[in-house]
């Protein structure tokens, strides 16, 4: 007759398994950070009963024409500029509204880069429609 002896069970921390197991939560985090992609802005929407009213004086235009051009009062400017008027309104009118028109043939990244620009200032009121610039 054989005798057959147990074996000693060795305690989870002593084992190779609590590393094997940590390997592995450490991949897998890993790869789940690599998916987690910024894919849209973020833009703060009045509230639905919301009724305010934006003043004339505190409303500035710009357009984006077909070929990415940033025209303010019918004047080509550059984003530099861009910035320096939005930066003078929101002086005078910190609630200033922002709207911008986009001709549909704009490229999509000059769209970003202006909205960018307006995350960056702190426009609270930012707006743009797509259509044609006048």
């Amino acid at each position: 007759m054989m005798i057959i002896r147990p074996r000693k069970r060795r305690a989870f921390g002593d084992s190779g398994a609590s590393s094997d197991i940590a390997f592995l939560l450490i991949i897998y985090f890993i790869v789940i950070a690599g998916f987690n992609i910024n894919r849209g802005f973020l833009v703060t929407l009045p509230a639905k009963d919301s009724q305010r009213v934006v003043q004339r004086d505190e409303l500035l235009r710009f357009n984006l024409d077909s070929r990415g051009g940033l025209v303010f009062r019918g004047q080509p400017c550059d984003f530099p500029t861009a910035e320096r008027e939005i930066r003078s309104k929101l002086a005078v009118y910190p609630n200033a509204a922002l709207l911008l028109t986009v001709d549909p043939q704009t490229p999509w990244q000059r769209v970003v880069s202006f909205v960018e620009l307006a995350q960056d200032l702190e426009v609270d009121s930012f707006s743009f429609v797509i259509g044609e610039n006048p």
